[in-house]
């Protein structure tokens, strides 16, 4: 079987088992973009234009980045626990295939609430935005090395541990990452941590293609993050490989 066919037949496998739970995923992630809007502009006084515009484009992202990394390894370490991966491990279908069809599928059900994120966010604040031919790259990128490192851990540690390191990854998402408001905003030590994670450069990228400006150098982020996807993709890989 050809890597494409297979991929096909996962991802249409996926819409099928799903297809009752589509519009709730998708209604989840229009609340979440949403509620990150309106929520974060509780804790600030008063919303400047800067920072409507991380709230505006740090919804979407945070909701793509949650997804890679909390959603996806909860739904494979559920997969691991009821045997469902193990029957897909058997399968005539490349090894990331599957991670593949998981991350078009979530895409799928994300791409209507970042759509209405992006029109509430220009409603509730007024901001202009200037989107580019790179926001497609851009939350494709996004998507998959969130995916990539998320399914990367729910491969290498066992099922209740990855439920455990998402939850807790959640967190450090919504409260210490500068996704909703600037990097400098954090410790220094914290700064210097986020210069070597992908997550600042995620959001720059994201930004970048939503308003044409970007907080750092825009081809070192898309590098970065090119960088840490292959690097997730090569140990999911690994360790889809060493399970088959």
């Amino acid at each position: 079987m050809s890597a494409v066919r297979g991929y096909a037949l996962l991802l249409r496998w996926q819409l099928l088992r799903y297809r009752k739970q589509v519009v709730l995923f998708a209604t989840i992630q229009v609340a979440l973009g949403v509620g990150v809007i309106f929520g974060f502009s509780f804790l600030v006084p008063h919303v400047t234009p800067q920072v409507a515009l991380y709230f505006a484009t740090g919804a979407p992202t945070l909701t793509l980045i949650l997804m890679g990394l909390t959603a996806l390894p909860q739904d494979t370490a559920q997969a691991r626990t009821s045997g469902r991966f193990d029957y897909i491990a058997a399968l005539p279908v490349p090894r990331l295939a599957p991670m593949l069809a998981d991350v078009t599928l979530w895409l799928l059900i994300q791409v209507p609430g970042t759509v209405l994120t992006l029109l509430i966010a220009w409603l509730r604040f007024g901001i202009a935005l200037h989107i580019g031919v790179l926001v497609v790259p851009a939350v494709v990128l996004v998507a998959t090395t969130s995916a990539a490192v998320g399914y990367a851990i729910a491969v290498a540690l066992p099922p209740a541990a990855t439920a455990q390191v998402a939850s807790f990854v959640s967190i450090v998402l919504l409260l210490f990452s500068p996704i909703n408001f600037p990097l400098e905003r954090l410790p220094m030590w914290l700064q210097d941590i986020h210069r070597g994670l992908p997550v600042t450069y995620m959001a720059d990228i994201m930004r970048g293609g939503l308003t044409g400006h970007y907080g750092v150098n825009a081809m070192l982020a898309f590098t970065i993050v090119v960088a840490w996807c292959a690097a997730g993709l090569a140990v999911s890989a690994r360790a889809a490989n060493r399970r088959g």
